[in-house]
């Protein structure tokens, strides 16, 4: 394998891109080598499912597209990307608000930290934000080949 892998791809900002999104990321992590059935896959393809949910609903209609950017790092490192054009960062909503929505963030951080990655959040040059979700690869989550 080599020492860094990367795969994107770019999707309107609609709901119905949010299973497509999903569907993107299992597909390329499993020709990575990622056991599909693994209990971290389930966690990706959640963290992917929020990441892209957010991009969708609370850009506000600023971000007609958004991006999910997958890399591979040296077969350590696994970083995922949703990126969109609105320039606020994520951020977590009052508890009461919190009761029926808004708890996307809180179940992207606690999925990470599980799985002993971190969330981080990066401007991008047209005033938009990644937002990555970091996670170690290890050899027990990669299928046997």
């Amino acid at each position: 394998m080599a020492d860094h892998q990367e795969a994107t791809l770019t999707l309107p900002s609609e709901p119905a891109s949010v299973p497509t999104a999903r569907r993107y990321v299992a597909e390329v992590l499993t020709g990575w080598g990622l056991d599909d059935a693994a209990d971290f896959a389930d966690a990706i393809r959640l963290i992917v499912s929020e990441l892209a949910t957010n991009a969708v609903l609370h850009t506000l209609g600023q971000s007609p597209t958004f991006t999910v950017d997958v890399r591979l790092e040296r077969e350590e490192r696994l970083h995922i990307g949703v990126t969109d054009s609105h320039p606020r960062r994520p951020r977590r909503l009052p508890a009461a608000v919190q009761q029926d929505n808004g708890r996307g963030m809180v179940i992207i951080r606690v999925l990470a930290a599980e799985a002993g990655g971190r969330l981080s959040v990066t401007p991008t040059a047209d005033g938009g934000k990644t937002v990555w979700i970091t996670l170690p690869w290890t050899v027990a989550h990669v299928a046997s080949l």
